[in-house]
């Protein structure tokens, strides 16, 4: 999987976000991909690449009918996390819903049209994967092929896939912040150089401190709030409100029927013969033909 070396111009992320957007609008019409970004395409600027790129999907999606082979191949254009992202969504056999993945690609590419930081990202990105129970050696190798990404984070990230699971991932943080480097630094001493490059804030280092021992969940909710990125989307529950009224409906007339045996009991038995189906009149006697005796 290529690494992209610079991150795309402003308007690029944006021409992304109304394709995203618009997807995740009309896919709930049940109206084919295909027909979609047929539509999409006419709306976005002609000044961007994304129009090359919708061509280049559309071809895909006539000859596989997915779109994460096409995304894999602009490379230049696509980071691996979206194409990963994608690719999991269409998986035969998985259970991520691709309307989950294109709204985790919109609001991925809402916070590159900002001023992104390598923090908030990979914290958006590793929660996602968390969140929706993606894989995560695939996951964050795709992650460590981000143009937002230097070599000391790459690294990291390829280390984080043989540890994650075996140590707490608030410690992890900890370990590469700013934070661990005053917690071992004496009064009226110089700091020590760190024997690895630091990753994380001292501000990333107190929340991870602070919710060591914990739920992850606590961690993602506070480094969501103070970092600024996007909440990560996920299933929505399904609405029972419309079912209710059958429901309450059968119940009641389930009750009535008890209630009405118990009264019929009560007066002197209950009559079974109500209860006999209609009697099923006999077959006439007929006698076969004589080519089947």
């Amino acid at each position: 999987m290529g690494i992209i070396d610079e991150m795309l111009d402003r308007e690029e992320y944006i021409e992304q976000v109304h394709l995203f957007r618009t997807l995740s609008e009309r896919l709930a019409d049940n109206t084919p991909v295909q027909e979609l970004l047929d539509h999409i395409k006419q709306e976005v600027l002609s000044t961007t690449r994304l129009p090359l790129a919708i061509d280049f999907l559309l071809a895909e999606l006539k000859h596989t009918g997915m779109m994460s082979g096409a995304m894999s191949r602009l490379a230049h254009y696509f980071t691996p996390f979206q194409t990963y992202v994608m690719r999991e969504a269409e998986a035969e056999r998985g259970r991520f819903d691709i309307r989950i993945a294109i709204e985790i690609l919109r609001h991925e590419a809402e916070y590159r049209a900002k001023s992104p930081i390598p923090q908030a990202m990979f914290m958006y990105q590793f929660e996602c994967l968390s969140r929706n129970r993606l894989k995560y050696d695939s996951g964050l190798s795709a992650i460590a092929g981000d143009p937002i990404f230097d070599e000391p984070w790459r690294e990291w990230i390829r280390e984080l896939r043989h540890r994650i699971g075996m140590v707490d991932f608030a410690d992890l943080i900890y370990v590469r912040s700013q934070l661990n480097i005053i917690h071992h630094t004496r009064p009226n001493e110089v700091p020590p150089n760190p024997e690895k490059p630091i990753l994380f804030s001292e501000k990333e280092g107190r929340i991870a401190w602070a919710n060591r021992r914990k739920d992850p969940l606590f961690l993602f909710a506070a480094l969501q709030r103070h970092l600024g990125y996007p909440v990560v989307p996920r299933p929505k529950r399904p609405d029972d409100s419309a079912n209710i009224v059958p429901l309450l409906k059968g119940q009641v007339e389930r009750l009535e029927t008890r209630v009405k045996l118990l009264e019929d009991e009560a007066r002197g038995g209950i009559d079974l013969t109500k209860f006999y189906g209609t009697p099923v009149a006999p077959l006439p006697n007929v006698k076969p033909p004589d080519d089947i005796r």
